[in-house]
Parts: structure tokens; C-alpha cells; sequence
């Protein structure tokens, strides 16, 4: 029997424990990060072939999520996400008993399979058991558990990794998951189900240009940050002389940034709405991210810089799903995977673009690149909301005359 989902309130308790679930899967994916060379060294392959593993994981991803998403739109919510999460851990297992760098490859794309299905079916969860006037701060305590994974998760599992060895950060990330999976099935109640989506609804989805602008939004953004984010360390060593300690206390100020951001995220959305809130986070950036092709600075001034430049950063996500939500309400999940999707797209583009523009110039290039990139991606969202407002009012061209025959 279908239930009804009581949207006057959203449960505190499931939204901390879908919040959770985003930790350990944040954790679990950006954990190869900070394990390259011992990745290397252990499994005697290059440090690109490595951090290959982070390449698999994110095109995985990128491919299966909107699928299975889209496979699996009729099944109760509670079952996906705790199958979507006994995957992650067998993902998990599989890296941690990796003999080689090509099971390590499976292993990866295994747990982004799971990856795929929980965090945006977790979303379209909250969305839909959250009042209208409170998904913003829904939605960004829902992505809390990312942001917070990049804190405290991800150095975490990387310090685990040089004591003990980096199988056991991937067993630490399997207990976690295996727990996560327990507490889905027994504390989140069964037979929640909202729209059910199908195979013909990526397909619906897919060909929709205004759907698939939106969404690829976040690819826009995400890739004009990813331009400068990829390569911080080595400008920041070339520019600044810092070594580790001092890239170390940067990255933990971008983090605190990252948590503020969050929070900021959803409190801008129900204020100023999605659209006028991404805005703002896009002409943030546009300012911002030019300063870093000035360095040298006094190393406060780049403390400051990027714990703000984080705060808008991280501010995007709230604004972005609520509007993909408010523009395609009944191909939520799908149109949630997607995105999810377009932010390893995005991640994987400003990399390369990166990577492009040091070949042409050098690392000091970078920031003014990404604010270029970024104004390319204002453009866009405003191209995209002008095309949803012509078709809205076309709509309700359509339905007045309908009306006065």
C-alpha cells in the first residue's frame, strides 16, 4: 500500500539519518584523493593510473545513476536506499581486497552504482516530505552530510590510510556503509513512495532541452570552480612557498567555508528564491576566483579568500535542486540523478580545462580562467530560466485560449 508522505513536516530523524548516509558517501568516494601514492606504490602503477580510480568512479557515476534511478522508480524509497547502500559496501569490500588496479576500477564503479541511487533518491525524498517553504533548508541539511564528509570524512580516511594502510581506510568506509544500510531499513518507514519514474521518463527527460539546460547548469558551474579547485595546491605552493602545513590550513578553511556555504545555500533559496540565489552565487564567483591570478597575497587575505570563495561554492547546491525540482516536479528522480550526474561531469571538464589552460599559460592562469568559465556559466542560467519563463507563458497562452473556446 502506498503511503501518503505528511508534508507539513519534515522527520528530523530520517533527514539526519539520509544526511548520514550522504557522509559515508562522500567519505567513500573522495577518499582516493588523499591515498594516490600509496595506491601507487602499493599496486606498482603510475600516480595518473591511481587516481584513475577517482576517474572511474566519477564516469560510472555520470552514466549509471540516472538509469537505475530511473529502473527502480516504482520500488518503495526505503528499499532502494538501503540496496543503494549495500552496493556502496560491497563497492567498498571489493576496493579493500583489490588485488590490482583494474579490479580497483570495478570496485570503484560498483560502489558509484550505489552511490547513484542513494543520494538522489535520498533528495527527491526530503524534497517531497519537506514543506514548500522550508525545502531550501531541507534540502541543504540533506547535502550537510556531503559538505561535512570533505571536513572531517575525507582527511579522516586519509590519515587512516598513512597509518594503517589504505585498505583499512576502505574497510572503515564498509563498516560505515554497512551500518548506514541497517539503520535505512529499520528507521525509515516502508512503503514510501512518491511519483514513480521509469525508463520513459529519462528518456522524456533526455530530449527535453529546457530540463536537460537546467541541469546541465551544474556542469557549467561546477566546472568553472573545478578549473582552479584541481590545481590549488600546486598554486598555492608556487605562488605562496606554502608546503604542506600551510596548503593543510587552507583546504581546512575552504572546508569550514564548505559547511557555512551549506547552510547559507538553503537560507538564500527560501529568502531570495532559487533562481536570484544562483545569481548571486554565480556573480560571487566571477569576482572572486580572478583574485587567486593574484597572488602573492598576505596569507590571511588568502585565508579569507578561500573560506568565501567556499561559502559560495558550496552554497550552490540547495538553490540548484530546488529549481530542477519547481521545473520538472513530476520527474524528480530522474531529473535529481541527472544532476547528480552533471556534478561529476562538471568536476571531470574543470579538470581538464585546468589541466588545458597550464599548457597554454601556467598555474597563475587559473583563476582568471575560472572567472571567465564562471560568467559563461551566468549566461547560462539566465539563457536557461528566459527559456522556462517563454515556455510558462506560452502554457498559459495555450490555456486561456482553451479556456475562452
Amino acid at each position: 500500500m502506498t503511503s501518503q508522505p505528511d508534508t507539513t513536516r519534515l522527520p528530523v530523524g530520517i533527514l539526519a539519518l539520509l544526511s548520514a548516509c550522504n557522509f559515508v558517501i562522500g567519505m567513500g568516494a573522495f577518499v582516493v584523493i588523499g591515498m594516490v601514492p600509496l595506491l601507487a606504490s602499493d599496486l606498482d602503477v603510475s600516480t595518473a593510473a591511481a587516481g584513475g580510480a577517482m576517474t572511474a568512479y566519477a564516469l560510472a557515476y555520470a552514466v549509471l545513476s540516472p538509469i537505475l534511478v530511473s529502473v527502480t522508480g516504482r520500488i518503495g524509497r526505503r528499499r532502494v536506499i538501503a540496496a543503494g547502500m549495500t552496493v556502496f559496501a560491497l563497492g567498498a569490500l571489493l576496493s579493500a581486497l583489490a588485488p590490482n588496479v583494474t579490479v580497483l576500477y570495478i570496485a570503484r564503479a560498483l560502489a558509484a552504482a550505489g552511490a547513484g541511487v542513494v543520494t538522489p533518491v535520498g533528495a527527491a525524498v526530503v524534497m517531497a516530505l519537506a514543506a514548500p517553504a522550508a525545502q531550501g533548508k531541507a534540502i541543504s541539511a540533506f547535502y550537510f552530510g556531503l559538505t561535512l564528509s570533505q571536513v572531517i570524512g575525507v582527511p579522516a580516511g586519509g590519515w587512516i590510510a598513512y597509518t594503517f594502510g589504505w585498505r583499512m581506510a576502505f574497510w572503515m568506509v564498509l563498516a560505515l556503509a554497512i551500518l548506514s544500510a541497517i539503520l535505512i531499513w529499520v528507521r525509515v518507514p516502508a512503503g514510501l513512495r512518491f511519483t514513480p519514474v521509469s525508463l520513459s521518463d529519462l528518456g522524456r527527460a533526455l530530449k527535453d532541452g529546457l530540463i536537460m539546460g537546467a541541469v546541465l547548469f551544474t556542469a557549467t558551474f561546477l566546472g568553472a570552480i573545478y578549473i582552479l579547485f584541481t590545481y590549488l595546491a600546486p598554486l598555492l605552493e608556487q605562488t605562496m612557498g606554502f608546503g604542506r602545513d600551510g596548503i593543510t590550513l587552507v583546504l581546512l578553511v575552504f572546508g569550514a567555508g564548505a559547511v557555512v556555504g551549506n547552510l547559507l545555500g538553503g537560507f538564500l533559496t527560501d529568502r531570495l528564491g532559487s533562481v536570484a540565489s544562483l545569481v548571486l552565487l554565480c556573480l560571487g564567483q566571477i569576482i572572486l576566483m580572478p583574485v587567486f591570478s593574484g597572488l602573492p597575497l598576505a596569507p590571511w587575505m588568502v585565508l579569507v579568500l578561500a573560506f568565501v570563495w567556499s561559502a559560495f561554492g558550496w552554497s550552490f547546491m540547495a538553490p540548484q535542486q530546488v529549481r530542477l525540482m519547481q521545473l520538472a516536479p513530476n520527474l524528480a528522480g530522474v531529473v535529481l540523478a541527472l544532476n547528480a550526474a552533471a556534478i561529476y561531469v562538471g568536476t571531470a571538464s574543470g579538470s581538464a580545462l585546468g589541466g588545458l589552460v597550464q599548457t597554454v599559460g601556467d598555474l597563475t592562469w587559473l583563476g582568471a580562467a575560472a572567472g571567465i568559465a564562471a560568467l559563461g556559466a551566468l549566461g547560462h542560467l539566465l539563457w536557461s530560466h528566459r527559456a522556462a519563463n517563454l515556455r510558462a507563458a506560452r502554457q498559459s497562452n495555450f490555456q486561456s485560449a482553451g479556456t475562452k473556446l
